[in-house]
């Protein structure tokens, strides 16, 4: 069995497009492109597909264009990550200087079969309880 190529799902809301915070996707990318990891931008658009279906895995089909509420906040999902490899990742893109993404997630048997919005909205829920509890 081959082995399944790294992965990123990166979405970034529009207004931060046209605000000129693309130094921070060329940054995110730069990072990407050093570690050999492949990425893969989600649009607005792109919101009710499962996750499965985004990042390529087999047996997911495209979901009919459905409109989902307008997200403003980044998400940025890894696939085919191992636990050495997502801390890797993470140090890298301190190192070069990228903006914290508050909303990250590693594809799971689980989340892989929810619409990527409905990802957003459990990541979003996880750190608001997060960000609640005393330091």
């Amino acid at each position: 069995m081959a082995v399944s190529k790294e992965m990123v799902l990166y979405y970034q809301p529009e207004q931060e497009k046209q605000g000129g915070n693309d130094t921070k996707a060329a940054k995110l990318k730069g990072v990407l492109i050093r570690m050999g990891i492949r990425i893969r931008n989600i649009s607005s658009e792109q919101m009710n597909q499962t996750v499965g279906y985004l990042a390529g895995i087999e047996g997911f089909e495209e979901i009919a264009f459905e409109a989902c509420p307008p997200v403003n906040e980044e998400i940025l999902v890894m696939k085919n990550f191992s636990n050495r490899r997502v801390d890797e990742f993470l140090m890298n893109l301190r190192r070069a200087g990228v903006p914290k993404i508050q909303l990250k997630a590693v594809i799971t048997d689980t989340n892989c079969k929810w619409r990527f919005y409905d990802l957003y909205e459990e990541l979003k829920q996880e750190n608001e309880a997060m960000s609640k509890e005393p330091q």
